[in-house]
């Protein structure tokens, strides 16, 4: 039986793409990538609404080296989507292909739908860095492609294929409800790359960091704000409990938490090699994220993760226009 690879994202046209060829007779397993800035959750539920299997790949080392330095660049924001999708085929044609036993890989790009990745010309470039170009289909708009070898050999029809082009999305909402496919999310994405505030936090730590950023770094920047005063540290202010809770998953004994002494308010924390000025600075922010924070001076506690927090010091709270020039966007 001819057997397909489909890259799903989470999102609507790769789902479509995916059950075009399943209609056609064709086994399709699903294959979602993770990485730091997009996961799994979304792909679990479309699969389940067109009855594939899904195989999740976290390659999220090797993407995210890619995401610092990408051969073709960045979208609006942080993006590398040419380089992103790529890096996708490569893994599926290197690797899955023969693991699956597959004959071929679906993936639910629109031709013009985005102008940076999915013009004729990106496509190809997707096509050729992958290194299996031979072994991919775009069932949305292959009619506006030339065949594929999967169409000349009638191992697909390509009558029964699509000829979408551009931003709208009315065929495709059409598809969704003639296919029974009710619960999708917005055209957006879940990737975080193509946040503008992340993306500025991700360009920002880029910038700064001496050595190699590793995962942590790269989770930290989903939470709390982020303020910095040297390229030696970084000072991150929780804002709710939530991310009190989730900050304390990633930090390690080097970290250092502030507290008020005697207000209530949210936990911030130094992660780096802080100089007495950014002690004194985070206590400050500690000060104007508590219940204190009108107060003309205040005590905070502070002292490394995971040990008794045995240190103090006295500050006046900074306010909002004294802050906002270190205030990571």
């Amino acid at each position: 039986m001819t057997k397909a690879l489909a890259m799903i994202s989470g999102g609507l046209d790769s789902i479509l793409a995916a059950k075009l060829i399943k209609d056609q007779g064709i086994e399709v397993i699903g294959i979602c990538f993770k990485s730091h800035f997009f996961g799994p959750q979304n792909a679990y539920k479309m699969a389940e609404q067109i009855d594939i299997p899904i195989k999740v790949i976290d390659f999220s080392k090797d993407h995210l080296e890619m995401v610092k330095n990408p051969k073709h660049g960045y979208g609006k924001n942080m993006n590398p989507c040419i380089d992103c999708h790529a890096m996708m085929m490569n893994y599926c044609g290197s690797k899955l292909l023969s693991e699956f036993d597959a004959d071929f890989i679906i993936t639910g790009e629109v031709l013009n739908q985005r102008p940076m990745s999915q013009t004729k010309a990106s496509l190809d470039i997707v096509k050729n860095e992958s290194g299996f170009s031979e072994k991919i289909l775009r069932p949305l708009c292959a009619k506006n492609l030339l065949p594929t070898e999967m169409e000349k050999s009638g191992m697909v029809d390509r009558e029964r294929l699509l000829d979408i082009s551009g931003r709208s999305r009315a065929r495709q909402m059409e598809l969704a409800k003639l296919f029974n496919i009710n619960d999708y999310p917005s055209p957006a994405g879940g990737c975080k790359l193509t946040d503008p505030s992340f993306s500025n936090r991700l360009k920002e730590l880029v910038k700064n960091n001496k050595g190699d950023i590793c995962g942590r770094e790269v989770e930290l920047l989903k939470l709390g704000r982020h303020f910095r005063i040297s390229e030696n540290a970084k000072i991150i202010s929780a804002r709710t409990e939530v991310e009190v809770n989730s900050l304390k998953d990633l930090l390690n004994s080097n970290d250092i938490i502030f507290m008020a002494k005697d207000f209530n308010g949210s936990m911030t924390v130094i992660v780096g090699e802080p100089s007495e000025e950014e002690i004194e600075f985070a206590a400050k922010v500690t000060g104007r994220y508590s219940k204190g924070k009108d107060e003309e001076n205040i005590t905070v506690k502070y002292g490394n993760f995971d040990e008794p927090l045995e240190k103090f010091i006295e500050i006046k709270p900074f306010s909002d226009d004294q802050l906002i020039k270190y205030l990571i966007k």
